[in-house]
């Protein structure tokens, strides 16, 4: 009898052993299912017909609002192209450029248009579409000033800057002491109160901020010779989706697009060197 009693509880006991293998294995196939899934982005967007990309809103004249309250600006207005071409409704998650690369990181938003420099820190843990946009850093100082003729000079002065951008990077690399600030025009406006001495940032959005807000008070002391390339930006393994927004950027330079839509907000080609 104690015989018989052994041989049920240990069948029972294979039983339940094997059922818990089973929902593990079920779990792990579950789990890595989700897993393609959410690394799939080009054919969710496909499926979705929404792209979602992650801009400020608040950096002109790449990114902004208007007068009519729309979102608007070169960047918006490009990547609004590409993703009509492609046969998607653009969904715009604005976000402060402290959490841009966050945002990104938790695919709030499929990519990123916001005037992003590609450099080598940014390529090991993003890929990129080809340039867009191609610009320089600049110093910018008050009008009257005489010490800063190049970047060597702002070693050691008060650079406005926005953190963690790409100008913050080049400020401090050369010596600047970084004072953090929003934006631009919190920047110049930090210059004209004599509170900084200087801020490092994009030529295209300097010139635009002279040409709508005057420029009598300040001036670009210096321009970096190389030229920054910026780019949309993805999340690694998304080759895919990456590759299809290439070739509608190809296509809009062949077809004088791009050309067109810099010309609307800066009075130049900007997808060039």
């Amino acid at each position: 009898m104690k015989k018989v009693l052994y041989i049920v509880l240990l069948a029972v006991l294979m039983l339940i052993l094997t059922a818990c293998g089973g929902e593990s294995n079920e779990g792990s196939k579950q789990s890595d299912s989700a897993q393609d899934s959410s690394g799939n982005l080009y054919d969710h967007v496909m499926e979705t017909g929404v792209l979602t990309v992650g801009t400020e809103g608040t950096y002109a004249p790449f990114t902004f609002h208007n007068s009519q309250d729309k979102l608007t600006g070169y960047d918006v207005e490009v990547i609004r192209e590409v993703a009509e071409r492609m046969g998607f409704e653009v969904e715009f998650m604005e976000t402060k450029w402290d959490a841009m690369f966050a945002g990104l990181n938790s695919e709030r938003f499929d990519v990123i248009a916001n005037q992003v420099g590609i450099n080598k820190e940014r390529k090991a843990n993003y890929d990129f579409s080809i340039p867009y946009t191609y610009t320089s850093a600049v110093v910018v100082t008050p009008k009257d000033n005489n010490s800063v003729d190049s970047f060597d000079d702002i070693k050691g002065k008060k650079s406005a800057q926005s953190l963690t951008s790409n100008f913050e990077k080049i400020a401090e690399e050369h010596g600047a002491e970084i004072v953090n600030v929003k934006g631009l025009a919190q920047s110049i406006e930090l210059i004209k109160q004599g509170r900084v001495d200087l801020t490092v940032n994009d030529r295209l959005a300097v010139l635009d901020y002279i040409q709508k807000q005057g420029g009598e008070q300040i001036k670009i002391a210096a321009k970096q010779d190389d030229a920054t390339k910026t780019a949309f930006t993805f999340n690694k393994g998304n080759e895919k989706l990456v590759n299809a927004v290439n070739k509608q950027l190809k296509a809009m330079k062949e077809d004088g697009t791009l050309k067109k839509i810099g010309k609307e907000w800066f009075g130049e080609d900007v997808s060039v060197k």
